[in-house]
C-alpha cells in the first residue's frame, strides 16, 4: 500500500486539494503501476508559524 505525504501551507481550496490527490494518485498508478485503490495520499497542513525556510519562518517573510 503506497502512501504519499504531502506537506505544505495552509490556503488551498478544497477543490485543489481534491484534484492534488487525483492527480498524484493517478501518476503513481502510471508510473509504478500499483492498483488505484491501493494508493494512500495523505495532506498535511502547516502554518507559517510552523514552517522555516532559510532560517526564517514563513509568517514572518514579506
Amino acid at each position: 500500500m503506497p502512501i504519499i505525504n504531502v506537506n505544505m501551507l495552509p490556503g488551498r481550496t478544497q477543490d485543489q486539494k481534491r484534484d492534488l490527490v487525483r492527480e498524484l494518485t493517478d501518476a503513481f498508478v502510471r508510473t509504478c503501476g500499483s492498483k488505484t485503490e491501493n494508493v494512500r495520499v495523505v495532506i498535511t497542513e502547516t502554518p507559517g508559524e510552523h514552517w522555516g525556510i532559510g532560517g526564517i519562518l514563513v509568517s514572518d517573510r514579506d
